[in-house]
């Protein structure tokens, strides 16, 4: 078998178990609690935060963003006595970071039950295309100011990268990870969608700036 597909297996499937570390299931543990038992049932932040206040919710976002970045900044980099050109270490960035989202939604440590990735993705692109997190953070702000749907903010932030990968435009290997990670976020926040059209979506008011302003609140 060629090296390289060697050193992308094992790197990829590091960055998985490092993803599957879910920080509200860890925490979670320490308090006795399951969180996927509380709130939406969701293991992310948002529903950390909502159940379990801000403190535990702001814990759980930067041990998510946390192994994001080490999977894409410090396991591509893992001596294996193999070939790490610059391409190769371009795609292998790619590569675990896919990884650790999809080990974040999918944790083999917790009965594959996790989170939306939105927080872990944060944390790649902070290593990935940091200036990307410009758009994104940009647009998510708006969108949850506006509607107060958090889901719906994270999804339009998602494009948001699509459009600033392909308009800048970022080398090839991220081009594909923003449609791949888009395409993965509207995914894991079906259930968002379903009941935005159902009417069912939680709203979180106090994020809704604009309106309260234009209430006179």
């Amino acid at each position: 078998m060629n090296c390289k597909v060697i050193a992308f297996a094992i790197k990829f499937v590091l960055a998985y178990l490092l993803g599957s570390l879910s920080g509200s299931l860890l925490l979670g543990r320490l308090r006795g609690i399951d969180i996927r038992t509380l709130g939406s049932g969701n293991a992310g932040g948002t529903n950390a935060l909502r159940t379990q206040g801000k403190a535990f919710g702001v814990a759980v976002l930067l041990i998510d963003m946390l192994k994001g970045v080490i999977a894409a900044a410090g396991i591509p980099l893992l001596p294996l006595g193999l070939p790490t050109s610059a391409a190769f270490v371009s795609w292998l960035g790619v590569g675990c970071a896919v990884a650790a989202v999809a080990g974040h939604v999918w944790p083999i440590w917790f009965g594959f039950r996790g989170g939306k990735g939105a927080a872990t993705l944060v944390g790649v692109l902070l290593v990935l295309a940091p200036l990307g997190l410009v758009p994104v953070l940009g647009v998510w702000i708006a969108v949850l100011a506006t509607t107060g749907y958090v889901g719906l903010a994270t999804i339009f932030g998602a494009l948001a990268f699509v459009a600033y990968a392909f308009l800048v435009p970022l080398p090839a290997p991220l081009e594909w990870f923003a449609v791949v990670m888009a395409l993965f976020v509207i995914y894991t926040h079906r259930s968002n969608l379903r009941r935005l059209w159902d009417g069912t979506e939680h709203r979180a008011s106090k994020a809704m700036l604009l309106r309260r302003r234009g209430n006179g609140t």
